[in-house]
């Protein structure tokens, strides 16, 4: 019997890793960094950057102060309603991870030009930062606004929410917290709603308000006062689009 040959080898040894490759809810695509980027990365990423690393974060700590609420922001874009809503709660500390280098290097600048002490930034996977930097229990929100909702069906195994990736999420969240979830996508809307629904540690606050949007009655939130009103959205909405919002609390045991 003829032995295998290296290039067969490697190509079986790269298959077996492909196989155990987890599934990303994103791809990267870093697109082209404007002067006020590049110059907002080399300049705030030391102040306000947090690398990446197997290690918990005290983020007491990270933003110097204990007693503040933490509120985690998963796949913030350009910067905007981060930017907006930290301006807007400064009692509040934000810490923002986002994949994509330009819209690290966007809310930096926004950082920056408001002046915002109370939000920190980590380039990476958000399902690796929550499995190994956020403490259990440490966390009294989750902003997630506008996913990719991965429009074909063969591409749903890469949406964000996921049953698994909430129940990491309740994890990290302190009982009585929030999760809050919108998207401009109906089917992905109702896919959201229906794995949160799911989650026995997790409470619709819209159970008794059902809000008619393109004529489907179902349980959405009205939109909280703290989510800006984006410039993409307000076109949206003046074409006939629709925003769901979903706001969940994180039960007790």
């Amino acid at each position: 019997m003829m032995e295998k040959s290296l290039t067969e080898e490697n190509n079986q040894e790269n298959s077996e890793l492909l196989k155990y490759r987890p599934i990303r809810s994103f791809v990267l695509r870093q697109g082209r960094l404007t002067v006020g980027q590049a110059r907002a990365l080399e300049n705030g990423l030391p102040k306000f950057g947090i690398q990446y690393t197997v290690k918990t974060l005290n983020l007491s700590t990270v933003f110097n102060r204990g007693e503040s609420k933490k509120i985690l922001e998963i796949g913030f874009g350009m910067g905007e309603a981060t930017a907006h809503i930290a301006q807007h709660a400064p009692e509040l500390d934000f810490l923002g991870v986002e994949v994509h280098t330009p819209g690290v290097g966007a809310l930096l600048k926004l950082i920056e030009e408001l002046s915002l002490t109370n939000v920190r930034v980590i380039q990476h996977d958000v399902v690796e930062v929550l499995n190994n930097m956020i403490v259990d229990s440490s966390l009294d929100g989750v902003h997630i606004f506008f996913p990719d909702p991965w429009h074909k069906k063969r591409h749903h195994k890469r949406r964000l929410i996921q049953a698994e990736f909430v129940k990491l999420l309740c994890s990290k969240l302190k009982v009585g917290a929030y999760l809050h979830v919108a998207t401009d996508w109906q089917e992905y809307a109702e896919w959201v709603l229906q794995i949160l629904q799911d989650e026995p540690l997790l409470k619709n606050t819209a159970l008794n308000n059902e809000i008619k949007c393109n004529s489907t009655n179902t349980p959405y939130a009205e939109k909280p006062a703290y989510r800006p009103l984006t410039k993409f959205e307000n076109r949206g909405i003046k074409l006939g689009h629709c925003v769901w919002d979903l706001v969940f609390i994180r039960c007790a045991v």
